[in-house]
């Protein structure tokens, strides 16, 4: 299984942006979808996780500035962030926990990760 995330760059704080990340691969079922984050220097933490029912769990300091969303059919999570701050800065990760096709043998798997730099 593969993840590729896209959508990271350079923005001024309050500006938003929009990261996207797809699966691909021998996928038969995807359960939980997240976004997690590593500051320099900083243990990598979750952002925000999005499960198959629809429940979803933000990190306390991107609450109310941050929306995930997944679209089932395109394999693809969502992470809407606006408002951003400069502590906001890291290079985030997704990561899906699913089950493979055959099998049905359950996996987890990391994106490569993508820049987000809020600086003025």
């Amino acid at each position: 299984v593969q993840l590729q995330a896209s959508g990271g760059g350079s923005v001024q704080p309050g500006g938003s942006l929009r990261l996207s990340c797809v699966a691909s691969g021998r996928i038969f079922s995807i359960n939980d979808m997240g976004w997690y984050r590593q500051a320099p220097g900083k243990q990598r933490e979750l952002v925000a996780i999005i499960t198959s029912g629809g429940r979803i769990n933000y990190a306390d300091s991107v609450k109310g500035r941050f929306t995930i969303s997944r679209d089932n059919a395109k394999k693809t999570v969502y992470l809407q962030m606006n408002s951003l701050k400069p502590d906001d800065t890291a290079v985030y990760y997704c990561n899906i926990v699913g089950r493979h096709l055959g099998y049905l043998d359950a996996f987890t798997s990391w994106g490569q990760g993508t820049l987000v730099t809020v600086s003025s």
